[in-house]
């Protein structure tokens, strides 16, 4: 990951055993120096593509894709807020199967991990219920809506698709008969934990990314937050030097 050489620098007072005295440094990347995309960039939608992870793709083979270089997969990670890549990313089929496989047993793949909402409309087409609500095995809703005209089943025959007051008067005036009524329904789907596990893998599938066309602004914009800023610890622009508590208060 070409991440880490983007880091600066930082003299850290030695902690090896085998150093020879107390004001001997080592020089390490500044893992606490961070940088993440601007918030108030976050939401300007021109600046980033929605990308559909393929099946087996790597950081690295989408940075190579999109960048031209996989060293370049922490930007990938970074512009999809991933910051755990074991959890974040999205498994392979069979590497999704086995872990469901293990977590659940494979004799409870197909057992029942929750029921939701399956989406019910009334005659009018008025969303009553959206789907994909969670909810239990005894959920049932109740509304009020048209039944049938002249005879007719609305609710199973597409005879009438509105119930406004103006289509109500226009129905009487054409003589026909029409009959309203309180319904009660148990729109609930059951979802199975290997299916639960398949849904939360493939959300991991879909990211927005830079796009390459501010790659380079991006790379240039992270590189001047990097820089040291003129302090007591300062060496250069790259480079700074922490205190040594060795020396300041003894061993």
């Amino acid at each position: 990951m070409g991440y880490f050489r983007e880091l600066p620098d930082l003299e850290y007072q030695s902690f090896l055993s085998n150093r020879l005295s107390n004001s001997e440094y080592i020089r390490v990347k500044n893992l606490f120096r961070r940088n993440k995309l601007r918030d108030d960039l976050q939401s300007v939608f021109t600046l980033f593509d929605k990308y559909e992870i393929p099946e087996g793709s790597r950081p690295d083979t989408i940075a190579e894709e999109l960048y031209g270089s996989s060293e370049l997969d922490w930007v990938v990670l970074l512009t999809a807020n991933i910051t755990n890549v074991r959890d974040q990313w999205p498994l392979t089929n069979r590497d999704l199967y086995r872990y469901a496989e293990k977590k659940y047993g494979i004799q409870h793949l197909n057992s029942i991990h929750h029921y939701e909402t399956k989406e019910v409309r009334d005659s009018a087409g008025k969303l009553i219920l959206p789907a994909g609500k969670v909810v239990d095995d005894d959920f049932s809703i109740t509304y009020y809506d048209l039944l049938n005209v002249n005879g007719h089943n609305v609710l199973t025959q597409d005879y009438i698709d509105a119930t406004t007051d103006a289509q109500r008067e226009d129905l009487e005036s054409q003589g026909r008969k029409y009959v309203f009524g309180y319904i009660r329904v148990t729109p609930i789907v059951s979802v199975s934990n290997y299916n639960y596990e398949v849904r939360k893998n493939d959300e991991k599938s879909s990211i927005y990314l830079l796009k390459p066309g501010y790659i380079q602004q991006f790379l240039n914009d992270m590189r001047f937050n990097m820089i040291y800023g003129r302090s007591s610890e300062y060496i250069n622009d790259n480079l700074a030097r922490t205190s040594n508590t060795r020396i300041i208060g003894g061993e």
